[in-house]
């Protein structure tokens, strides 16, 4: 396993454009000195994808830790000339990494509810731009291959976005879970559940307890990976990741297998 550090207290050293192959494969990380500062760079990065020639699916991911990203994001796309922001609406491709299985795109709690109020409705970008697994499709293991064809048939993900979950699951991918397994209907975890229950009024009975996702096997095809950890909760898990080799136990250290990863970090995360 080879990873690559650099190590930033102002303006980070990875341009937007930057963010290429390691060679040898590899994490490349930026320590960034605030949440803030993760936040603006991961927009920065986003918007740099959307913008580039030849244009691709972005693969875009939900959460706490996302939700400042898109703030930013609408904030610099808000600042692009009308034309540009033009462009960038009509070009607008994303898939998300997921979505619970008997949510809507209409109810509260549904990947496809957060992605219209942060994304949709401040960029003005039509709902079919916007990809996501059907929650209601009646057989939901049959939506993740149509889902995962049509991911494939739309190019593939050019740059994708992911967080890090307190047990080390990228997309809703739990551990254990090989580095081959691809989109399917998952059984969520107590802990997943726990973390995800400030969109059900606190309460982990109301999060479904299953979820279309795509599967590790799609992640690692993305050409570029952008893995976004922030706050003291993530510490140990980052550390983990950081420390020990691929392994089923924790999906997240794949990526180690990856050309290509961007881990933006703040010093909580980092404090593990």
């Amino acid at each position: 396993m080879r990873r690559s550090f650099a190590t930033t207290t102002g303006e980070p050293s990875c341009a937007p454009t930057e963010l290429g192959k390691q060679p040898g494969g590899g994490f490349q990380l930026l320590d960034l000195p605030s949440s803030e500062a993760v936040a603006r760079h991961a927009a920065e990065l986003l918007l740099a994808a959307c913008l580039e020639q030849p244009r691709r699916p972005l693969g875009l991911a939900t959460g706490r830790t996302m939700t400042p990203i898109y703030a930013a994001l609408v904030a610099l796309v808000q600042e692009r000339p009308a034309k540009e922001q033009e462009t960038l609406r009509s070009h607008w491709c994303s898939f998300n990494l997921d979505e619970y299985v008997g949510l809507g795109p209409e109810q509260a709690g549904s990947f496809a509810t957060e992605m219209r109020l942060s994304i949709g409705q401040p960029l003005a970008i039509a709902p079919h731009q916007v990809h996501l697994p059907n929650g209601l499709a009646e057989d939901p293991e049959a939506e993740a291959i149509r889902y995962r064809d049509a991911l494939c048939k739309a190019g593939g993900v050019g740059l994708q976005l992911l967080g890090l979950g307190l047990n080390g699951h990228v997309g809703f991918n739990e551990p254990p879970c090989a580095a081959n397994t691809t989109a399917r209907c998952v059984q969520l975890s107590a802990s997943t559940r726990r973390a995800n229950a400030s969109a059900f009024g606190g309460d982990p009975d109301g999060v479904p307890t299953r979820a279309i996702t795509l599967g590790l096997a799609e992640i690692l095809e993305a050409d570029r990976i952008l893995l976004v950890v922030t706050g003291a909760a993530k510490a140990a898990v980052l550390r983990r990741l950081l420390d020990q080799p691929p392994s089923a136990d924790l999906p997240a250290s794949w990526l180690h297998q990856h050309p290509s990863v961007c881990l933006l970090a703040d010093p909580a995360a980092l404090s593990g």
